[in-house]
């Protein structure tokens, strides 16, 4: 078993803590390996854990083969993560508060002004405990030279985490004598503290807040992971139909007549949350709930037009965010960026077309994407007009060698690119980061998209313990040291086709988010 860095096979090695695993698979052998990875597959399927792709639900591909992270690297993605959140924090405070980052020249005005996340209607809005990151996902890639760095940030309502759950839960049951062999540090708190920084969000007053996860609905590809954390954190799982706003109040329609929701962890995209303030045809959403918000009585998490701080053009300025909120260096670095607003960066881009990797600002799921290397020229002559018409929707970035982890395909175990989501859960005091992640698999030889849309899989990610985390988890804490500086279950079948009224609902569920 080994990590390889880079594309040259004289580089691959077997990594130390492999070994174990390594040896294990050897023990068993090829065929009862494949055996166990098909009761692996099975096992999704039974459960329904699956994602959606044009409205189909196809199980989640799991490998057999675990992604281990040894404590000392676990750190510094831990610590940069935490570092990364608080500075973002600070930054949506800022911008929708003071705005003195854009008197300091920190970040050019317009930057901001022309995202299509940008949310003027929320603007001066005060979350309760000045939070509005309550769940990140932060994706990092591995480079040529084995170190961390970040790809992209998702902090408006980033989803993978459900994986990680049953990740770590079916792998446990598949291999358990090398589950056993290993100190791995646990995923299964992240519900329980999800939950807190939840219900530390409540309006001012309120002792036992209400709870509910707002759900698109059951035809959104994430709907399993929204049942899945409303099952875990013992909420109610709602719908834009079970809530109505009275008296600058958001209700819940119950058996017993209306009560009253405090925290909403909504799993909807800005457009679609208030048909008032947003996109009036949309049946998701609840209509007043951005006016409930601001009078103080619900908070909303994520909050509302965090999009401007996962803006991949918003991307390029976190070093300098950091720097300028927190008098820290970056910990993890950016990959390198060019911004095609910058006349020079953009002919430069234009040049080398065929050598780069293009992303619209405001992709998601991989989509857009054009890796210059494998496109056509017509497709670099449809880019190249598509750049020249509107430069500030595209970001460039240079085909980063991606390290690989064994992973078990068609032809046995072989090298396969990778890709780490990391989650962090900000409760207002700290940020803690779940230890492991989503590690997202290109199965196919030699691609560099990891998405599930664009046929990739999953890896369960073993995070090793060291002496420290084992302690603070034997007593049953969360361990999460606060960042140095203070911030300036599977769709129902149906039977019946669906007519023009739910074929809209349907649309509009998968919609309904972007990064949700």
């Amino acid at each position: 078993m080994y990590e390889r860095m880079g594309e040259d096979a004289r580089s691959m090695v077997t990594r130390e803590s492999y070994l174990e695993i390594r040896d294990a698979f050897q023990t068993m052998g090829d065929e009862e390996v494949r055996q166990r990875a098909d009761a692996l597959a099975s096992s999704y399927l039974d459960q329904g854990i699956t994602f959606g792709v044009a409205g189909e639900e196809r199980p989640f591909p799991l490998d057999i083969v675990p992604r281990l992270i040894e404590a000392e690297q676990w750190q510094q993605v831990d610590h940069g993560v935490r570092q990364r959140v608080r500075a973002l924090e600070a930054f949506l405070a800022d911008v929708y508060g003071s705005g003195e980052l854009f008197a300091d020249g920190v970040v050019p005005r317009s930057v901001v002004t022309s995202s299509p996340h940008f949310h003027r209607v929320v603007a001066g809005l005060e979350p309760a405990n000045g939070v509005r990151i309550h769940v990140s996902g932060v994706d990092l890639i591995r480079d040529g030279e084995g170190d961390f760095r970040v790809l992209e940030d998702n902090v408006r309502c980033p989803s993978g985490v459900s994986y990680v759950m049953t990740n770590r839960r079916a792998l446990s049951a598949a291999l358990p004598e090398v589950f056993a062999d290993h100190r791995i540090r646990p995923v299964a708190q992240y519900s329980r503290a999800l939950l807190a920084a939840l219900r530390k969000a409540a309006p001012a007053g309120v002792s036992d807040p209400t709870v509910v996860v707002l759900t698109p609905g059951v035809y959104n590809s994430a709907y399993f992971e929204h049942t899945l954390l409303a099952r875990t954190m013992g909420v109610e799982l709602v719908e834009g139909r079970d809530l109505v706003c009275r008296g600058g109040r958001v209700l819940m329609r119950t058996t017993q007549g209306l009560e009253p929701v405090h925290v909403i962890y909504r799993r909807i995209d800005d457009d679609w949350l208030d048909p008032v303030q947003f996109r009036p045809e949309s049946s998701l959403g609840v209509p007043g709930i951005i006016n409930a918000a601001r009078a103080g009585h619900v908070t909303i998490a994520n909050a509302v037009g965090n999009g401007v701080a996962d803006d991949k053009l918003l991307y390029t300025y976190v070093p300098d965010l950091i720097r300028y909120y927190l008098s820290e260096e970056p910990i993890l670095r950016n990959v390198d960026t060019w911004r095609l607003g910058d006349e020079d960066a953009r002919e430069e881009v234009l040049d080398r077309l065929d050598e780069l990797v293009l992303k619209p600002v405001d992709g998601s799921g991989g989509k857009g994407i054009v890796i210059g290397p494998a496109a056509t020229q017509e497709e670099l002559d449809a880019l190249r007009g598509k750049i020249r018409a509107d430069p500030r929707a595209w970001i460039a970035q240079p085909v980063v060698s991606l390290s690989t982890v064994p992973t078990l395909v068609e032809d046995g175990i072989r090298p396969r690119h990778v890709d780490l989501r990391p989650f962090a859960v900000h409760d207002g005091d700290d940020v803690w980061v779940l230890p492991g992640g989503l590690t997202r698999v290109a199965l196919p030889e030699g691609e560099l998209i990891v998405n599930s849309s664009r046929g990739g899989g999953s890896k369960d990610t073993w995070v090793l313990a060291g002496p420290t985390d084992e302690a603070a988890e034997e007593a049953g804490v969360p361990r999460a040291t606060p960042v140095a500086g203070t911030p300036h279950q599977q769709s129902p079948d149906l039977d019946v086709s669906p007519g023009a009224d739910m074929q809209q609902q349907q649309q509009q569920q998968q919609q309904g988010r972007s990064s949700c």
